[in-house]
């Protein structure tokens, strides 16, 4: 079973993360983990904080001389902006006194709406908002990031498979629906907003400036592709291991993310039935779909074609053109608190949607493929192809 757990807090010492799971034998380059988390930080409409933040990564266990051995991986990447928040943030009990007085004059007691502030404030009978937003920090997807970059080496040395995404809607502004190759992602990397669209990109750039000169954010689209997935992942016969659903599941679990579709997902409910199913045809000896409207699924399970997947998000919740919420120390009404932020940060969705969708693949093949090495998993699969009677 792959699984994982991280910990950390926004401006704490480092994020710390676990992966059990992984076979022994996998060649795990840091410097790849590293360059993975440096995309994250790509993107048009970033705030100050990705200029700075250097994700300082540490492989503590689990990987010898670059491979894995096959027990659980223990990494951590340290804040480097740890030293100004060492009192404020200290997991030691601190003196009030010592507390800079920014904090101690301004407890975080207005919630910001569309945040887990109010909400984790009154689930866990904090006082101010403190504890609650440094733990549901999109800062966390550091951690994820690293870990999903655990995933697509493992993906890519027992299968074969590859990961990209590109950003399809920023604002009101719609990218067409070419749909890139896998080696079309250095050029996806390099675009401001990680658009596939050149022309399109320059509108969404556009829109971004707008809204940042306007004291707001936007949300968007964004798309990732699979490539390379073998037949039989996931299940039709238990609803909790449907390929789509975990999928869903795990895409919703980012920060913002209010939206996930499969293949052509709601467009589809526009189509008739004769429509939007994909036709079977031969290949040669292989058995393919004409289309691709279910996106590489179906009834739960991989059916061998491109894995198509979108995470919408929503526009940051912080804003600089404060809300309205309530001071819940005085139960009278105010404006938000106003800690940095993002204008737009879809095209890092799109890095964190890679790293969620990795890491549920590799979930689905050690399911069904799994073994305590490489080379074992690897038998494992070829097995199962040798085997397919059509």
């Amino acid at each position: 079973m792959f699984r994982f757990l991280t910990a950390g807090e926004s401006h704490g010492k480092a994020l710390s993360a676990i992966v059990e799971g992984v076979p022994a034998g996998i060649e795990i380059p840091s410097d790849f983990i590293r360059a993975e988390l440096a995309r994250r930080r790509l993107g048009y409409g970033r705030g100050a904080r990705m200029k700075f933040e250097e994700d300082a990564l540490q492989l503590l266990g689990g990987v010898r001389h670059g491979v894995s051995m096959g027990g659980p991986i223990s990494l951590l990447i340290e804040n480097s902006e740890w030293p100004k928040w060492e009192k404020v943030m200290s997991s030691d009990p601190v003196d009030e006194t010592e507390l800079s007085e920014l904090s101690r004059a301004n407890p975080l007691t207005r919630p910001r709406p569309g945040h887990a502030d109010l909400v984790g404030m009154q689930k866990y009978g904090f006082d101010d908002a403190r504890p609650v937003l440094e733990r549901a920090s999109a800062r966390e997807t550091a951690a994820r990031v690293a870990i999903g970059a655990v995933a697509k080496l493992m993906l890519q040395q027992i299968a074969g498979i590859e990961i990209l995404s590109h950003v399809v809607r920023i604002g009101t502004v719609d990218a067409d629906n070419k749909l890139p190759q896998y080696g079309d992602l250095s050029s996806i990397d390099t675009d401001p907003v990680r658009c596939f669209d050149s022309h399109t990109s320059q509108e969404m750039q556009d829109e971004i400036a707008a809204a940042h000169k306007a004291g707001d954010t936007l949300g968007g689209i964004a798309e990732v592709l699979a490539f390379n997935l073998p037949i039989g992942l996931g299940s039709y016969v238990h609803w909790d291991r449907k390929l789509d659903a975990r999928l869903a599941f795990a895409l919703m679990s980012i920060h913002a993310v209010k939206a996930v579709e499969i293949g052509d997902g709601f467009e589809l409910t526009r189509m008739r039935g004769s429509d939007a199913q994909d036709e079977i045809y031969r290949d040669n000896n292989q058995l393919r779909r004409r289309t691709a409207h279910s996106g590489g699924t179906e009834g739960g399970v991989s059916n061998g074609e491109i894995l198509r997947v979108r995470a919408g998000m929503k526009p940051i919740s912080t804003i600089p053109r404060a809300l309205d919420t309530v001071d819940v120390s005085t139960g009278e009404a105010a404006k938000a608190i106003n800690q940095r932020s993002d204008v737009c940060a879809v095209p890092a969705l799109g890095v964190i949607a890679e790293a969620m969708v990795a890491i549920t693949l590799a979930e689905s093949l050690l399911e069904k493929f799994g073994g305590d090495s490489l080379a074992e998993t690897r038998r494992n699969l070829q097995s199962f192809n040798e085997n397919l009677s059509f």
